[in-house]
């Protein structure tokens, strides 16, 4: 077996892998490998201005594309960088490697130069965190991290690779390797047909689509499933898309923030909940007490420790969501015959009469106006992401899904500056199935500066997409918590000064991009008109700044059945 410079058969790893672009920043400890890319020259590498940047293009790209993406970083400030990257991936169940340079082996003991124990850092927030200590691993240890990053519970991984490592041979044929096999479990026969006799016992069912529905690829297996048994469904704000929201049977969102009227009035009425791949974020339940209340749980997820974490179910089932649901859908098929009922006919009465008002034409604009339009403007095929703020909530109220992995949200760690890297990601992983594809960003006006620099990457490799800010010139979710959560305070939340602020759309052009301001609801329609033909003939970044009231509120409370709303109901 022929002897070649082991990060040559780790970027031979990597190819095999589906990998064909990588988000980085080369420095001194990780040179080894970046010459093994240089050499190779067929995986795309885009350079980031901050390696939290990168992590959050590889999370992008894997949401997109179900693959493990990949951030490449040095050593020292790099890794610990990295930090927010992987514990939002972990949170969210989003497969990502990320590699990082180290000093030499004979350094470590001895406090060099940016040498800090990585791996330990990132223990907390990865599903494996390694340092790879003999070269002759370092192509077994990368098919072992690409294997874990998908198995179960997809999340984060780390490989660490000091640099004296990175500088052996080895014996090494990628013709006759390949990437590990990774085991789905299989939903125990019996747990199935339990499952099934309580759906059709109950009288008021309903199917509860987590992220897990999405990472599993189950959306038709769901659609179908509910379509014959005539069961409405609902979504979690990571399972949104999972079912079209104009489907009939569209059952809205259960939540006490991101959800709509609709959707908490049909799941208090339900008496079964068949949940799939869903975590019960507190987001999500609320008071537990009102949300478990009388009715059954039925809990299906590919990670055992997932079942009774936040309360105990009357069924649990350990199973890959898709295989339980072809089970399920196989068994039912055999058993149930699909027949219209009383109670889809109350859920499609509570989703066409418990609305949330969006027609305003007030001005500064309302949020609701802005997601009407976009509503409106964009079609089913447009990829979505945005972050964590008020902007998030309204999103999650008023913004429609279609389709699985169109809509991508930072749900559960939440960091500010998601969602420009996190476009980048997207789109690039749609440049050979979906060159064409729009993806446009839901962004705050604080978010936005978090990791604004990472504009230079989509400017620089021509990375079109367009971002539509929310602009309040507050913390607005923050000002909410302390106006109406007893602080009875406005505390160091307001980020207006001068006359108009950050001029946003300077920065935009600062970085050789294009943008807008909108301050009247009228405009809202033209500009992003605008920025879509601005994006196609720049092939860039795009910004429409659409100036909000500043201190509107989301509807929101601790229970679901006890929500505050504060605009006029329709």
């Amino acid at each position: 077996m022929a002897r070649v410079p082991v990060m040559q058969a780790v970027v031979d790893v990597l190819k095999s892998e589906g990998i064909d672009t990588v988000f980085g920043c080369p420095g001194a400890a990780i040179l080894p490998l970046y010459k093994a890319l240089e050499t190779d020259g067929t995986i795309e590498h885009l350079i980031v201005r901050h390696e939290e940047g990168a992590t959050h293009m590889a999370d992008g790209w894997s949401r997109t594309t179900g693959n493990v993406g990949v951030a490449i970083g040095t050593s020292g400030p790099a890794g610990t960088n990295m930090i927010t990257g992987l514990y939002t991936a972990q949170a969210d169940s989003v497969p990502i490697l990320c590699v990082t340079g180290q000093a030499a082996t004979s350094k470590l003991h001895q406090e060099a130069f940016q040498a800090v124990d990585i791996v330990a850092i990132a223990a907390p927030v990865t599903k494996w965190a390694v340092q790879v200590k003999e070269a002759a691993q370092a192509p077994w240890i990368f098919r072992e991290a690409f294997r874990i990053a998908r198995s179960g519970r997809p999340g984060p991984v780390l490989i660490d690779l000091p640099i004296d490592v990175q500088k052996q041979e080895i014996e090494w044929d990628a013709a006759i390797d390949a990437p590990l096999p990774v085991a789905k479990p299989e939903p125990h026969p019996a747990r199935v047909e339990r499952a099934l006799e309580m759906l059709l016992a109950a009288e008021r069912p309903l199917l509860l689509a987590g992220g897990g529905v999405i990472l599993a690829e189950a959306g038709e297996q769901l659609r179908a499933l509910a379509e014959h048994l005539q069961v409405p469904v609902q979504a979690t704000l990571m399972g949104k898309g999972a079912i079209d929201e104009d489907h009939p049977l569209y059952a809205g969102m259960t939540g006490i923030q991101t959800s709509q009227r609709y959707g908490n009035a049909s799941f208090l009425e339900s008496d079964l909940v068949l949940a799939l791949g869903a975590r019960f974020g507190d987001r999500h339940t609320g008071d537990l007490a009102t949300y478990r209340g009388e009715r059954k749980f039925i809990h299906v997820d590919v990670e055992p420790t997932q079942i009774g974490k936040v309360f105990g179910p009357d069924l649990g089932v350990v199973a890959d969501v898709k295989l339980f649901l072809q089970a399920l859908l196989k068994l039912a098929r055999e058993r149930a015959a699909a027949r219209p009922n009383a109670w889809t006919e109350r859920c499609a009465e509570l989703k066409r009469t418990l609305l949330r008002r969006e027609d305003f034409d007030t001005v500064p604009v309302k949020a609701p106006r802005v997601f009407k339009e976009i509503n409106e403007f964009y079609g089913p095929d447009t990829y979505f992401v945005t972050a964590i703020g008020l902007y998030q909530i309204w999103s999650g109220q008023h913004q429609k899904a279609h389709k699985p992995r169109h809509y991508q949200v930072c749900g559960q760690a939440g960091p500010l500056g998601w969602e420009i890297p996190a476009a980048i990601g997207v789109k690039k992983a749609l440049k050979n199935s979906e060159p064409d594809a729009e993806v446009v960003g839901i962004v705050g006006d604080y978010s936005f500066q978090f990791l604004v620099e990472e504009l230079a990457v989509g400017a620089q490799y021509d990375v079109p997409f367009v971002l539509i800010m929310l602009n309040n010139e507050y913390l607005g979710l923050i000002r909410m918590a302390e106006d109406h959560g007893g602080y009875d305070m406005e505390y160091e939340v307001d980020i207006h000064y001068d006359t108009n602020g950050s001029d946003n759309v300077k920065i935009m052009e600062a970085y050789g991009c294009s943008g807008t301001r909108v301050t009247e609801p009228g405009r809202i329609r033209e500009s992003l008109e605008w920025a879509r033909k601005e994006a196609e003939r720049t092939s860039r970044p795009v910004l429409v700044e659409i100036m909000i009231e500043r201190e509107g509120n989301t509807a929101n409370g601790t229970s679901i059945a006890a929500m505050r709303e504060y605009e006029p109901l329709p």
